[in-house]
């Protein structure tokens, strides 16, 4: 789902019996003709199933058998189709429902992009969530990361935007702009939104550390681009 609800019903698991809220969760939807697929959004009609493991620990339960027998007992059958790249469609369905949130939230007025844009407005205390692309070059992130903490009274914190799995390509064509490298979101309850959809997707290919952190494993892309001043 691309909100979290403030009372989610718990589903369990079915690969490691872990209870959580479904908004926690991902859902595998079982087709008419046995075929499972991802249900990200968990709006697929039908039975489904519910898995709370990131993708290494799924690719592994599928090569080894245990995600079919987790599915068999959970539909009751053995009838089942399970494609061969349920981890990466599943990431990819991840990835894309994060994307499309950014989409939401930047038509709805939410978002400021531009380094400049950011840093005036993150200085005034008026940014929620901070958000880096992939290959945002470390001088930008270091400047930006500054200001956001002077706006929120919390110098020497240490807090630091995220920064996201995708690239300024990748960002720039979800959001229709050019040369999409930062991202600042102004609305709460946009940033709880964009934070859950980020978290599912980060949480799904190993890279969850907190909405506050940045990933030290972001590479610095300085050599890749040097036509703005700190984007």
């Amino acid at each position: 789902m691309d909100k979290a609800e403030p009372h989610s019903p718990e589903r369990t698991c079915i690969l490691s019996g872990r209870k959580a809220s479904r908004d926690e969760l991902v859902r595998l939807a079982l087709g008419p003709n046995g075929e499972i697929a991802p249900d990200v959004r968990a709006r697929a009609p039908g039975r489904g199933a519910w898995i709370g493991v990131d993708r290494p620990t799924l690719d592994t339960a599928q090569a080894k058998g245990k995600l079919r027998g987790a599915l068999s007992r959970a539909f009751k059958t053995g009838a089942l189709a399970i494609p061969e790249d349920l981890g990466e469609r599943t990431e990819a369905a991840l990835r894309q429902s994060a994307l499309d949130r950014l989409g939401l939230e930047a038509r709805a007025g939410y978002l400021i992009l531009g380094a400049e844009k950011i840093e005036v407005a993150a200085r005034r205390g008026q940014v929620e969530l901070l958000l880096h692309a992939e290959d945002a070059r470390e001088e930008g992130r270091r400047k930006l990361d500054q200001a956001w903490r002077v706006g929120l009274e919390e110098e020497g914190s240490g807090r630091q935007g995220l920064v996201l799995p995708a690239t300024r390509a990748i960002l720039s064509l979800a959001l229709g702009r050019e040369n999409v490298v930062h991202i600042a979101i102004i609305d709460r309850a946009a940033a709880a939104r964009v934070g859950h959809a980020l978290g599912r997707w980060r949480a799904f290919i190993g890279r969850e550390v907190g909405l506050s952190a940045a990933s030290a494993e972001a590479p610095d892309a300085a050599a890749l681009d040097e036509k703005k001043d700190f984007e």
